[in-house]
């Protein structure tokens, strides 16, 4: 491919979905090498190493193209491996000499998996799912998530954190259903669609208003964590209220997490807030494992016309900017929601559903990320 020429001052760019194309001359933009980079597969995992968030800045002059990436992989053959394909990758489309900086980036070690299984007995790994703000859609992203992860052979269980507004048993279609208490006092948690499930929405009726102050919230939780039965679990998925309260600090102080996922948005209000969970999880060193955009376009039943009704494209631009993985968009469609208010999450109702494939999808790249930073920290 012949070289094409820029402006003597260097193009230097960070990654940005908004970079469509040099300003001067049409030159490969960062942004263009990154979509090159979403081919390139993380050794040993079928996702790229786009979503698992190893690139971290791409940056083009007329010298060259210099790539960053950090990764927690301990191999010196997975990081020469990465270098080889990435640099293959950058030479097949553009004519420029190509430098890979590969920084081996730590995890701490109380935020794994194996940590997590000293928090609560038989569970391997705590997964929180959080918002900075109410009305994204969380407990829905967190409900078929959770089906998921179930569907693909895992154990999971699912603790709604919720307290003031729990709405996993509805999403659930548990309807009268109540937890089983033993004589022990230990609770039995409710399994539906292979998930175990346990809200303050089990115990009070849906009109019946949880007036309770911060400590009354601690106590309930602690006592989810520590009284119920889950058994042995894959995953344990926290639906978290919105926000970073007591609810937050409590689950943070009792068991360690294994990472977070932040859904929000496009617009940017929404936007400001996934800062302070991205934030929490950080402050706590709790791995962020990724940004998932909720309502991020509407398509239409009739016509099948996308609309960007809040925007698009916002979550994965946040994502980009603390360095952690997008895990994917999921889309303003009736049928989830219709699902959800019927009490089977979408993913149970119909698995091949377009939108069903996302949340799959989503729980896919989790899993990819729990297991990278296992691998990371055992090898270790």
């Amino acid at each position: 491919m012949a070289q094409r020429t820029c402006r003597p001052r260097p193009h230097r760019t960070q990654i940005s979905p908004l970079t469509s194309a040099c300003y001067a001359c049409g030159m490969t933009t960062p942004h263009e090498l990154l979509e090159v980079l979403k081919r390139v597969k993380y050794p040993g995992f079928s996702r790229d190493i786009v979503s698992f968030g190893v690139v971290r800045d791409i940056q083009i002059g007329t010298r060259g193209v210099s790539v960053d990436l950090a990764t927690a992989a301990a191999s010196d053959e997975i990081i020469a491996q990465i270098r080889t394909d990435v640099e293959a990758a950058i030479a097949a489309v553009i004519d420029l000499p190509v430098e890979v900086a590969i920084e081996r980036a730590p995890q701490p070690a109380a935020a794994g998996p194996r940590a997590a299984r000293s928090g609560i007995p038989g569970v391997r790994a705590v997964v929180a799912v959080a918002s900075g703000k109410g009305g994204v859609g969380k407990s829905t992203v967190a409900v078929n998530v959770a089906c998921a992860l179930a569907q693909g052979g895992a154990s999971v269980g699912l603790l709604d954190a919720d307290v003031y507004g729990p709405s996993v048993p509805i999403m659930l279609g548990l309807g009268d259903e109540r937890p089983q208490v033993r004589p022990d006092r230990r609770i039995v948690p409710i399994e539906k669609f292979g998930v175990r499930a346990i809200s303050m929405g089990m115990f009070v009726g849906e009109r019946t208003p949880v007036i309770w102050r911060g400590p009354m919230v601690t106590k309930l939780i602690t006592e989810f964590f520590r009284n119920v039965e889950w058994g042995e679990l894959d995953y344990l998925v926290l639906d978290l209220p919105p926000g970073t309260g007591d609810a937050q600090l409590t689950v943070v102080q009792q068991v360690p997490l294994a990472g977070g996922v932040i859904v929000t948005t496009p617009q940017d209000v929404a936007l400001l807030d996934v800062k302070r969970g991205i934030t929490m999880f950080q402050q706590v060193n709790a791995p962020v494992l990724g940004v998932v955009e909720n309502m991020s376009f509407h398509v239409c039943s009739g016509c099948g016309s996308r609309a960007e009704i809040f925007g698009h494209g916002g979550g994965e631009t946040m994502a980009r900017q603390f360095g952690v993985p997008f895990l994917g968009a999921i889309p303003l469609v009736r049928d989830i929601r219709a699902a959800g208010d019927r009490g089977v999450p979408i993913v149970v109702a119909d698995p091949e559903h377009p939108q069903s494939r996302a949340f799959i999808e989503i729980a896919g790249a989790v899993e990819t990320q729990l297991a990278e930073r296992e691998a990371g920290i055992l090898a270790h």
